[in-house]
């Protein structure tokens, strides 16, 4: 099963309304906003960092940069390191690198959104390959991701 089917499942077994779409290969969260003609606010970025040794997942807006700092406070935590792809591509067999979406809970993940994304009523979020994205209602999202939400990214 791939990603998008497997999210595709997940989305009618939970009731949520989503929209897929194919867009020409991109590599940046940027320029799927632009290929997708939304504002990169509504683009759903993972980064994937390591909270004291637990593989950890971030959410936040395409344009958006992540500070380490805020997310070792906010998680209260000793230590907090960006991720080599080396370290978590055998966590979404499912997915290109890079293409993860923001679901952590399906991977068994911890995840932390930040708050800028919250802020709007849709989000726009790679489907597990560098030509598919799915947009479902942000509330629909925070119901079945149940992220904890906080301030850590840098605003461009």
């Amino acid at each position: 099963m791939t990603c998008r089917e497997r999210l595709e499942q997940y989305f009618r077994e939970n009731g949520v309304h989503f929209q897929v779409r194919t867009h020409p290969v991109v590599y940046t969260a940027q320029e799927v906003a632009a290929v997708e003609h939304v504002p990169g606010r509504l683009v759903a970025k993972v980064v994937m960092v390591i909270v004291d040794g637990r593989m950890t997942m971030l959410v936040l807006p395409a344009p958006y940069r992540v500070d380490v700092e805020k997310v070792r406070q906010t998680l209260q935590a000793k230590e907090v390191r960006l991720a080599r792809e080396e370290e978590f591509a055998h966590i979404f067999p499912d997915c290109e690198i890079g293409a993860m979406p923001p679901f952590g809970n399906l991977y068994n993940l911890p995840v932390l959104v930040d708050r800028s994304l919250t802020a709007d009523p849709v989000i726009v979020f790679r489907a597990g390959t560098h030509r598919e994205t799915m947009s479902i209602g942000y509330s629909d999202y925070e119901r079945l991701v149940k992220p904890e939400v906080a301030e850590f990214a840098l605003r461009p």
